[in-house]
């Protein structure tokens, strides 16, 4: 089980000018990355060391959750070269890892699943060594939208459960817990490795966010990440507690000791952050 150096990443920084080269690269190609739409505070290191996180299907989402400051209007139209362009940029910057996430389109009859195939395909085809990672929205449960992603072999598949059961209806407006385990168990059930991801300090209990470990350890699912909520603005959900280095630990202990096979815990983790030094095969 591996973890983060908590005080380590306590003391970065953002690199103003390595954000502002790497920036012009993605606006050069017409692209979004999610580092930016949700105001990550890893985006200085990320940036400085060529990582982005693509964000497909536009900027704007249909769904309210009161933690993201992803942009929540009317959806664009959807931009038929953004999967080459994505695969171009990613080849031009030598990437061998790389994750493909979207905003939620409940406007979409299939959710937007087969822009996440169109991307995993030109990826592969433009460059293949390359590993991909889709952090995929919910479908509203649709499995066969699911199962066109799975169709497309990513080498890894991951779906948030973003916080505890008790919470959704105040963090996850439009969301259902059983309805993202189920998503994960599926994925899982057909051999895939399979990510998910929490967040802490929202108001949660001890009890909650051990039943929520609990809970992934029963689906199988093979990577936990944990990492302190962070309101982006005062205008979004609030920051109810601040988990200390040692409660951080706890937490980490507690997943570790119930089999979880890969916990990445620490404030300033999250679903996508440092994904390829974390890749391993557990199937």
């Amino acid at each position: 089980m591996q973890s983060l150096d908590v005080a380590k990443l306590a003391k970065k920084r953002i690199s103003v000018g390595d954000v502002i080269s790497f920036k012009k690269e993605i606006k050069l190609y017409g692209l979004n990355t999610v580092c930016q739409s949700t105001k990550c505070p890893n985006i200085g290191e990320c940036f400085k060391n060529k990582i982005a996180t693509f964000l497909i299907l536009g900027k704007n989402c249909t769904r309210k959750c009161s933690f993201c400051s992803v942009q929540k209007h009317k959806p664009e139209h959807l931009n038929e070269k953004e999967s080459i362009e994505i695969a171009k940029l990613i080849k031009k910057m030598g990437l061998s890892y790389s994750v493909i996430t979207s905003v939620t389109r409940d406007d979409l009859p299939d959710g937007g699943a087969s822009y996440f195939v169109k991307t995993i395909f030109e990826i592969k085809k433009i460059v293949p060594q390359t590993k991909v990672e889709v952090l995929v929205p919910d479908f509203l449960g649709n499995i066969s939208s699911v199962d066109m992603i799975l169709n497309a072999k990513p080498d890894v598949f991951a779906h948030n459960l973003e916080t505890v059961s008790g919470l959704y209806d105040k963090v996850r407006i439009g969301a259902d817990y059983m309805r993202s385990l189920n998503i994960l168990k599926h994925a899982k059930s057909f051999s895939f490795q399979v990510k998910t991801g929490i967040m802490v300090g929202l108001g949660e209990s001890k009890e909650q966010l051990f039943k929520t470990i609990e809970d992934i350890k029963n689906a199988n699912i093979d990577t936990l990440t944990i990492g302190q909520y962070l309101s982006p603005t005062k205008d979004h959900y609030p920051i109810i507690k601040e988990y200390t280095d040692e409660e951080f630990k706890r937490i980490e202990d507690f997943a570790v000791s119930i089999g979880i096979k890969q916990a990445i815990v620490g404030r300033y983790v999250r679903s996508s952050y440092l994904s390829e030094k974390y890749f391993k095969k557990f199937n």
